[in-house]
């Protein structure tokens, strides 16, 4: 079977004093799924363990996020984590940016076009 895209979620989020690229990243996995009821599984008649959840973050330090600590806001699924270039660091007077970090998060699932 190959592996389908059935969706797709945008999250941002922020740290806003502590440079914190993590807490970003946490805040922007939150803000895309808290929003959001996903029952593509049931949808599918897939258990919800089955989602593949591939996740994409974008940060302008992405050495800086601990992708480890992440894993636990996802309650089932088989997540992905990886982090790339891009959010924003947008100046502050004392000199130390406010973090911002984009998300996108894709679920899929193995099966059979029909």
């Amino acid at each position: 079977m190959a592996k389908h895209r059935v969706l797709t979620e945008f999250g941002m989020g922020t740290s806003l004093r502590r440079q914190d690229y993590t807490q970003a990243a946490r805040r922007g996995l939150q803000d895309a799924l808290w929003h959001n009821s996903i029952n593509m599984a049931e949808l599918f008649g897939f258990p919800k363990e089955a989602m593949l959840i591939d996740v994409q973050v974008g940060v302008q330090q992405p050495d800086q996020v601990d992708t480890a600590s992440l894993m636990d806001i996802f309650p089932y699924g088989e997540p992905t984590i990886t982090v790339h270039h891009g959010g924003l660091d947008v100046p502050r007077p004392d000199g130390k940016p406010t973090v911002i970090a984009n998300v996108a998060i894709n679920v899929s699932f193995e099966m059979e076009r029909t």
